[in-house]
């Protein structure tokens, strides 16, 4: 039985009420140890905003916000995290799988204030007195939640492909796929800085869950050459995945390559079947079947309008085909993705140039809309001295005529100017051509830019190494020697700089430093050009250019001043296939919106 002073207690409190309460704020000043988790720090600079931390925080303690000081970009999404210390339990997964390493756990542990919203705020942002505390805990050396190398991918060795052109690259194995899928944190970094926006977390997730058909109709919501782009696409997603800060990317373009190689041609329609679209009879006529070109067909055929293509050569692809190699990018393949495109009622007419077949005039009062996206395909010279010689060429014509199997010459002694893709795509084919006629390769590839700096990619550098090539890079060319209407050789001089300090292309020279490369026969690769002759005069001159004579079209459409008239690919963006998917892509919507006013 209780006592008088348990029963009369509870009332004793009220004598409190009308007393200002006390509010202790550091209660026992005493630092936590080494390696006590404590609340976040958040190094901003480092942080790239990808989410990983908010997505594994089971308790949802984490959101990404955005922050006013800092703008998203390639590579950053602009957001950062924001605790919520009611829900934090202070089990540091969040530390343990941040991709960049930059957040951490003070081993500041008490915290007392009387405003409880005060205690949801965004690490490195919203100062706090344990901002600079270095004890506390970080994630251990060598403990990852996710491995940080790459699958590698079996490929053929520099002996096996140095004479032929047979694919290098052999793809992923199921097992070798789901490992590397499985080291994607599903961030979504990659996603914004894909030109096509593809849902690349989304077609891992399916290589995760062993449905590779799923992956192949995500990839077709925003790209419909799979094969191609899995081969050959520029992968700007991978050099900004959040791995790559700490370990290598996620190997995006072969993932890409793997689930479009395990679906056969032949299941593709049962695959990617979709509600039937209403037809119109509205018809678009689009000049060149590269891949903005195919790309605009294929979205606007799943819109319901008429789409034929105009190609000037006896095959679809532009570039892709023509410019190249089938070691890096088999014919069959292009063929796997173009026939698909062809079986959704596109139709392609081969052999037909614009201008001279039929007039630019003719498309526009046949057709409701048209869209240029003839691509690149003039190659531009350097105009020193000794160019116009017979045994001068340039590398997209050789290139062409690689594809057509058309004989070329193929010189002893052979030199390249240039240090772009092209370049090493044309030296390395004529370095194969040189092995099989005479046994030994002798070719060299020379650029302005210096070692580190060409524009290639650097496994083409690595590759055309391996392959015997000389790659001798930091020289301007001078003049092609000639003695007796014979070539022999390049005289250059060392460059210092590519750019100005405007970052303008102004190419310096030491004069004094020379040298020479012997040659029998040069190839010219430092960039290509637009032929817009097809479009009549009366028409050109009503289209806005910029100061370097470039149609304007608008960013989001691709349309021109004139409404009916679309423009995009390689002549709007520049040599690079996924750019073209994407603006090809645009266009489609734009060309639906124009119509649908």
């Amino acid at each position: 039985m209780g006592t008088l002073k348990d029963i009369l207690s509870p009332f004793s409190v009220w004598k409190q009420v009308l007393k200002e309460p006390v509010t202790i704020k550091d209660p026992l000043n005493r630092a936590g140890s080494d390696r006590y988790r404590g609340f976040h720090q958040n190094e901003i600079d480092r942080c790239i905003g990808c989410g990983t931390c908010e997505a594994i925080c089971e308790n949802e303690a984490i959101d990404m916000v955005g922050v006013a000081s800092i703008a998203s970009k390639d590579g950053d999404s602009g957001l950062r995290p924001m605790v919520d210390y009611g829900r934090c339990c202070w089990c540091a997964l969040c530390v343990d799988v941040c991709t960049t390493g930059s957040l951490k756990l003070s081993n500041v542990y008490t915290w007392v204030d009387t405003d409880p919203d005060n205690f949801r705020f965004i690490p490195g942002i919203d100062k706090k007195p344990w901002d600079n505390a270095e004890k506390g805990y970080v994630k251990p050396d060598n403990y990852e939640l996710y491995p940080l190398e790459r699958v590698s991918m079996d490929h053929l060795h520099p002996e096996e492909r140095d004479h032929s052109f047979i694919e290098i690259m052999k793809g992923y194995s199921d097992e070798e796929a789901l490992i590397e899928a499985d080291r994607c944190v599903s961030c979504g970094i990659c996603t914004a800085t894909c030109p096509a926006h593809m849902g690349i977390p989304e077609y891992i997730k399916a290589i995760r869950n062993k449905d590779v058909e799923e992956g192949l109709r995500i990839m077709y919501e925003t790209n419909p050459l799979p094969e191609i782009c899995g081969r050959i696409c520029t992968h700007k997603c991978e050099t900004v995945c959040s791995l790559g800060h700490r370990g290598d990317p996620i190997s995006i373009r072969w993932l890409k390559r793997y689930i479009a190689d395990q679906v056969p041609e032949s299941a593709y329609a049962d695959v990617l079947r979709q509600d039937s679209v209403e037809q119109n009879d509205k018809k678009i006529a689009i000049i060149g079947a590269g891949p903005a070109g195919l790309s605009a067909a294929y979205y606007l055929r799943q819109l319901g309008y008429q789409v034929k293509i105009y190609e000037k050569l006896q095959a679809a692809g532009g570039m892709m085909r023509y410019g190249i190699p089938e070691y890096r990018l088999p014919y069959d393949q292009i063929d796997k993705d173009v026939n698909y495109i062809l079986s959704q009622g596109v139709d392609i007419q081969y052999n037909v140039e614009v201008g001279k077949d039929i007039s630019f005039s003719d498309l526009h009062k046949q057709y409701n809309a048209v869209y240029v996206a003839t691509g690149l395909h003039q190659g531009r010279s350097t105009r020193i001295p000794g160019t116009d010689h017979k045994s001068v060429y340039q590398a997209i014509e050789l290139l062409r005529k690689i594809t057509n199997n058309e004989e070329i010459e193929v010189a002893e002694k052979i030199v390249v100017i240039g240090g772009g893709n092209v370049a090493m795509d044309i030296t390395r084919s004529l370095a194969r051509m040189q092995k099989e006629k005479y046994g030994k390769v002798q070719i060299i590839a020379t650029s302005l830019e210096a070692e580190g700096k060409m524009p290639a990619d650097l496994e083409e550098i690595v590759e055309a190494r391996e392959e015997n090539a000389t790659i001798n890079p930091g020289w301007g060319p001078r003049e092609i020697l000639i003695e007796n209407d014979k070539i022999k050789g390049l005289k250059v001089v060392k460059c210092l700089d590519v750019f100005d300090a405007e970052g303008r292309f102004n190419p310096s020279f030491d004069e004094s430093e020379e040298a020479f490369f012997e040659a029998d026969m040069v190839v010219e690769s430092i960039g290509q050009g637009a032929d817009l002759g097809f479009i009549a005069p009366e028409f050109m001159e009503q289209l806005e250019k910029d100061h370097r004579g470039r149609i304007m079209v608008d960013p989001l459409t691709y349309q021109s001043t004139l409404p009916w008239l679309f423009v995009g690919g390689d002549i709007i963006e520049g040599p690079d296939v996924i750019h073209g998917v994407a603006n090809g892509h645009k266009a489609a919507k734009g060309i639906d919106l124009f119509l649908n006013k």
